[in-house]
């Protein structure tokens, strides 16, 4: 494979793109367990449940900062990329892109995994909802 020096550059967009969205779920889980927190010491029946929560977001928060570090990481050799490029060193430039590659590729996959996890939290959310209606109703 022979790759130019504008290759590494297409990925700029997507991974800063990425980088912003997964800045917005770490932003929006940070708030959500704060309020968590405050329902917590606020609610002492209903303690079960949001500890279940509070251990959804845990592991969720841990999958955010692991995402946007395999993309930071990923950003990092694609400019690596570029700068051997311009050092005249291909063959070294071509595996850093590769492994940039796969560094996306891994931030990715952990970004469905914390979609999984998070739909699986917005289920236990609505259950809870549904139960505390039925039983008022």
């Amino acid at each position: 494979m022979n790759i130019d020096i504008s290759t590494p550059a297409l990925l700029f967009p997507a991974i800063t793109l990425l980088l912003l969205a997964y800045t917005n779920r770490f932003v929006a889980l940070a708030t959500l367990a704060r309020g968590l927190r405050v329902r917590y010491k606020e609610s002492p029946e209903m303690r079960t449940t949001l500890f279940s929560q509070i251990k959804n977001l845990r592991l969720r928060l841990i999958l955010i900062r692991n995402m946007q570090a395999l993309g930071i990481a990923s950003f990092f050799c694609c400019v690596l990329c570029m700068v051997l490029m311009y050092l005249g060193r291909q063959v070294v430039a071509e595996y850093i892109f590769g492994a940039s590659l796969f560094l996306l590729l891994g931030s990715l996959f952990l970004s469905f995994i914390e979609t999984q996890i998070s739909t699986k939290a917005i289920k236990l959310e609505l259950k809870d909802l549904e139960e505390n209606t039925s039983s008022k109703g």
